[in-house]
């Protein structure tokens, strides 16, 4: 469970019931842990990049003095060399922050902000589409942001609304492999990124209790998926040409007919409200996927 300065507990309830009375539409998704700020911090450090996407989408990015080395959007933010993976408290402490928004309490990073009289807000890795506007509502809590963040988040659910409107209808669901890494790391249907492929009218090849297996080649190539996606172009220079290249891959209808398709490993890797180009991007790769034919 996500930790919190506990000074913090009783303005954290308080801002978010504000929150629900300005956005009664949408799913009460708080969790009991959710806080805000009696006094809206004015030099907030991020230390993940999708804490801070969500923290410039949300309207506070004139707050923000310092993000994480992992963090690269948006454009001009203020880069330093902290590490939300190895958080150093004497560094972070050095940029005067009266907030700290991470990923996850590592090397007790909450309560060696709370010492220093430093408040912190948990956010974890999404595990749906409800965690991500839960948690963009509460940023904006958290930050003086209670509006925009309601209104970023009805924006986000109209976009995703209209994307799927305009999918084709299939009988049959495409299937698909998406690719973590050259060691045929994957995701199943039981994953945010998971539900977003579901959402869309795909269905994985893989399958389990485990929701990020590790496959073999002989396995993709017997379930022979529709449709290829490559999530580690950036960090591990596959390409689509160079997944034709590989023993066998050659054979695969999605290599044959050109249905390999490289991704931005950012954004299908984050859970921040760029979650919806990515929805928008393989919307405009299924559409262009014929239907299969029925079978006589």
């Amino acid at each position: 469970m996500p930790l919190t300065s506990r000074r913090l507990l009783t303005a954290g309830i308080t801002a978010l019931a504000l929150l629900a009375a300005a956005c009664g539409n949408a799913a009460d998704t708080t969790p009991t842990d959710a806080t805000a700020v009696s006094d809206t911090p004015q030099a907030i450090v991020s230390l993940s990049p999708t804490n801070t996407e969500m923290l410039y989408a949300v309207g506070a990015g004139d707050q923000v003095v310092a993000v994480d080395d992992q963090s690269d959007y948006p454009a001009d933010i203020p880069v330093t060399d902290l590490s939300g993976y190895t958080p150093n408290i004497e560094a972070i402490l050095g940029y005067e922050p009266d907030l700290v928004v991470a990923n996850a309490d590592t090397a007790d990073l909450v309560a060696g902000l709370e010492q220093a009289g430093v408040d912190t807000l948990i956010l974890p890795a999404a595990v749906t589409l409800d965690d991500t506007y839960a948690q963009l509502e509460q940023l904006g809590a958290a930050t003086g942001h209670v509006g925009e963040a309601a209104e970023l988040v009805a924006q986000m659910r109209t976009e995703i609304d209209e994307i799927i409107a305009g999918l084709p209808e299939r009988e049959i669901p495409l299937r698909y492999y998406h690719e973590l890494d050259n060691t045929f790391y994957t995701v199943t249907d039981d994953t945010y990124i998971g539900e977003i492929y579901s959402m869309l009218g795909l269905t994985s090849i893989a399958t389990g209790g485990n929701g990020y297996p590790q496959l073999s080649a002989e396995y993709i190539l017997e379930q022979n998926p529709d449709v290829i996606f490559l999530a580690d172009s950036q960090c591990c220079g596959v390409t689509p040409e160079g997944v034709a290249e590989r023993a066998g891959w050659n054979e695969l209808g999605a290599v044959r007919d050109g249905r390999v398709y490289a991704l931005d490993e950012d954004i299908a890797s984050r859970w921040g409200p760029r979650v919806v180009d990515f929805m928008r991007e393989i919307s405009r790769i299924v559409s262009a996927i014929p239907a299969a034919q029925p079978a006589p």
